[in-house]
């Protein structure tokens, strides 16, 4: 037995003394910018650090706990100067990261009062495949949107710098969440995006659905009264926001249609029950003919 045993137990530890190792380099906080509805984004410097789109890394902050480790999506695109993630306020260690960081005072923090970081990472994930694409299908729900972030940060980078290399020409977009105050950020970052490719004369790279699957009768009569109006009232973007959950055969249906032969990946972040649900779309929308068109389906799971 202990044959077996003192392989796997080796390589374990060598990991454990690699990841022990990155976690002692120096991580600086560069900025620290607060968003509506108790959520932080820190910006983040560390030498040597180099990420892919879609990738997570683990932080730990000693000031909070000494132990604990946490999980965060990078939601800056490799081709920015520094690293990012948003942290919503939802419990005790978020909410002393919140605080550690001078984000309970009005007052302007100085940068060295700012708490020690400790980053682990970073780590893989399937999004990392979707410049392998010429058409892709980009699905979060709920807080699964943080990783696209990261892609169509990166997307729009690579778009402006040089766009005759850029083997990605198609996204399809789906956010589903139950509100989107949560998620303004993400909002204002599809603003940004929206607005640019207009001004390039390619508002059809991007098209992008937002479906709201939770609502109480005062946003119903918001959409009623301010459906004409150019903006939607909710989000602030051209795309009206939609409401219940998206007709995912037809959807496929439609995107199979527009581009034939084609390999289309589908990459989602999100529940376990959506994943069957577009994994078996995938399987049925996916012709035999090795011609046709073809759905790769990727997840990833919070």
């Amino acid at each position: 037995t202990w044959k077996w045993v003192v392989g796997p137990m080796f390589l374990y530890l060598c990991e454990r003394l690699v990841r022990f190792w990155r976690s002692q380099q120096k991580v600086v906080i560069t900025k620290v910018v607060i968003h509506p509805f108790k959520t932080i984004e820190l910006q983040m410097m560390k030498k040597g650090f180099k990420m892919e789109v879609g990738q997570y890394i683990f932080v730990k902050c000693p000031a909070v706990s000494r132990l604990e480790w946490h999980p965060f999506t990078l939601t800056s695109a490799p081709e920015e100067d520094y690293f990012s993630i948003h942290v919503r306020i939802v419990g005790d260690w978020t909410e002393g990261l919140f605080n550690a960081c001078g984000c309970d005072k009005q007052e302007f923090q100085e940068a060295w009062k700012l708490p020690k970081i400790a980053v682990d990472g970073p780590f893989g994930t399937a999004s990392e495949d979707v410049f392998s694409y010429e058409t892709v299908m980009l699905v979060g729900a709920g807080i699964g949107v943080t990783p696209f972030a990261s892609v169509l940060k990166s997307v729009w980078y690579k778009y402006c710098h040089d766009a005759t290399n850029l083997k990605l020409k198609k996204i399809y977009f789906y956010w589903l969440c139950r509100d989107t105050h949560a998620f303004e950020w993400f909002a204002d970052l599809l603003q940004s995006l929206e607005a640019q490719m207009q001004e390039r004369n390619n508002a059809d790279f991007l098209s992008y659905n937002i479906y709201l699957t939770g609502w109480d009768e005062s946003q119903a009569t918001h959409f009623v009264v301010h459906h004409e109006e150019e903006k939607d009232v909710i989000t602030g973007l051209k795309q009206k926001t939609l409401y219940g959950r998206p007709n995912w055969e037809n959807e496929f249906k439609t995107i199979a249609g527009k581009h034939p032969g084609s390999r289309i990946g589908v990459f989602l972040c999100g529940p376990e029950g959506l994943a069957d649900t577009l994994n078996k779309q995938s399987i049925s929308n996916s012709e035999a003919d090795p011609r046709g068109v073809h759905f790769i389906f990727n997840k990833e799971n919070f």
